[in-house]
């Protein structure tokens, strides 16, 4: 059942509009029958009903739907927000909106109910017209489903101590400075670096570090840490240091504390679908490259813990599942796919691995020529998955997801390269992309999936409150987290059902550990 949500107004399909004076209330009081709510933007319409104390259990975003609908017709990139439907559906002029920035300033009043049930309409007559309506529908209900969850894990927030985190940073950096100076650490590195030059230096320029090992012979085009490590300079040692560090001071330090950390809760603002491949992106915080120094921060409230699980290899399997190759299956039922192919090849793991990742992501540097050959012979349905993937998109063509997610198509910039005389790189290069989206696509739809089967199982007051494309974290009760665990490895069971049926041999294993801190679950 439908239930369209603008507004104030709540109007089950084919039903009778009433206006609440409790948006909420009103709400809570149809959740019973387990509607979809109809909405716009869950961005911004959920986070309200969170603050007033409502989680609703299933959604139909209309601007995730219309994105996904454009993109499957080559149209990627349009306005996609639910006004920008309507215009469209009714030949009025779109308007030039951006569904990923709510709460602008002078934003447009949302869409009556009766226009959000026209777009709805419209979206499912679209959708049922597709050649695979039923894995389109899956695809909608798992973004949808991933719009809750984003928005959920923003307001409940990841638990953050503020106390370790300060003593964390004062180790690493000193005390806390005054606005506009460096820490004491991050200050005695830079005082290194100019040491080692001979004369002051600020290792935060790129041009007077090029600048200054020039004129100490050597020549560098670009500061990155690995081009640096290859140097034997004075100033190498320090400047290395001093850049990673001033990476957590600028991404993780206090001011980022001050502006993301709040009542013990780390809350970042999840952008669902925010990468062409539909995994996540942030729009604020970070939360999808939290360095490994600060998962110590990360601890669990008094009388709780964490449940922290990953898919093991999933992209592999995932490929494995897709392209029905029986050998690859069967290398992917077993815990480690690396060690399986290893034994198939009759050689190392680590060959094994440089194999399957170089047929996904498209290299041949190396060994992986040699090792591509061995996989082509041993798993040639896999092989000619991905390669077909990669001519595909060499040709400039759309490719899928095995949802629907459709690839961009190629832009006006490429399809110039490629009738000139940098057209076989430009070729290549969109084939690696279009080769790995077909993988990555479908390992986030699956991830998608795992987490709005896990989202209904998890019991009162449990919550999922952190995801990073293949990894989950879960804030649950101490006497409750023998049920949360066995609920992430059925939710992993039911995602590789739901997209691959109960008949495949590949098993998509998610060990999930209890910790009271982030740092011990690795």
């Amino acid at each position: 059942m439908y239930t369209v949500l603008a507004g104030q107004t709540i109007l089950p399909v084919g039903g009778t509009a009433e206006q609440p004076g409790d948006l909420a209330a009103a709400m809570r009081g149809h959740e019973a029958a387990r509607p979809r709510w109809v909405w716009g933007d869950t961005r911004e319409s959920y986070p309200g009903l969170l603050r007033a104390g409502l989680r609703v259990g299933r959604c139909h975003d209309l601007a995730l739907t219309e994105g996904l609908l454009l993109a499957h017709q080559g149209r990627y990139g349009e306005p996609r927000s639910a006004r920008a439907a309507h215009a469209r559906l009714h030949g009025l002029p779109v308007p030039d909106e951006r569904p990923d920035e709510p709460g602008t300033l002078f934003a447009p009043e949302p869409l009556g109910a009766e226009a959000v049930a026209e777009v709805l309409a419209d979206q499912l007559r679209r959708i049922e017209a597709l050649p695979d309506p039923g894995r389109f529908r899956l695809l909608v209900a798992a973004e949808s489903a991933g719009a809750l969850i984003a928005a959920e894990m923003g307001h409940d927030g990841m638990p953050w101590r503020a106390d370790l985190h300060d003593a964390l940073l004062t180790d690493l950096l000193g005390p806390r400075p005054v606005h506009g100076m460096r820490p004491a650490k991050l200050q005695a590195l830079a005082d290194e670096v100019s040491a080692a030059f001979g004369h002051p230096v600020n290792p935060d320029s790129v041009q007077q570090l090029v600048k200054a090992f020039k004129s100490a012979g050597v020549a560098l085009k670009t500061t990155r840490s690995w081009e640096l490590k290859k140097l034997d300079h004075p100033a190498v040692g320090p400047l290395l240091a001093y850049k990673e560090l001033a990476r957590l001071y600028s991404f993780h330090g206090w001011t980022w504390a001050d502006q993301w950390v709040r009542d013990g809760r780390f809350r970042a603002e999840y952008v669902v679908g925010g990468v062409v491949s539909g995994r996540w992106a942030t729009s604020g915080g970070g939360a999808l490259q939290i360095p490994k120094v600060m998962r110590r921060v990360v601890v669990a409230d008094d009388g709780w813990t964490l449940i922290v699980a990953d898919a093991a290899q999933l992209e592999p399997r995932v490929l494995a599942a897709m392209a029905g190759d029986a050998g690859l299956a069967a290398a992917a039922g077993e815990i480690d796919l690396y060690s399986a192919l290893a034994r198939s090849f009759g050689g190392e793991r680590d060959n094994a691995k440089i194999a399957m990742l170089s047929a996904m992501y498209g290299g041949t540097s190396g060994d992986a020529a040699k090792l591509l050959a061995m996989l082509r012979q041993r798993f040639p349905q896999a092989y000619r998955f991905v390669e077909d993937a990669a001519k595909e998109g060499e040709e400039g063509r759309l490719v899928r997801s095995w949802l629907g997610r459709t690839s961009p198509p190629p832009s006006g910039r490429w399809k110039e390269l490629v009738s000139g005389p940098e057209g076989a790189k430009a070729a290549r290069d969109r084939g690696r992309f279009t080769r790995n989206f077909v993988v990555q696509a479908t390992a986030a739809e699956w991830a998608l999936s795992l987490m709005a089967v896990l989202r209904g199982r998890l019991p009162d007051p449990a919550r999922l409150v952190f995801f990073q494309h293949d990894e989950v974290m879960v804030h649950c009760p101490l006497d409750q987290a023998e049920e949360v665990m066995a609920g992430v490895s059925a939710a992993a069971a039911e995602a590789s059902r739901l997209l691959f049926g109960s008949r495949t041999p590949v098993r998509f294993p998610m060990e999930a550990v209890a910790v009271s801190c982030y740092a011990d679950a690795k």
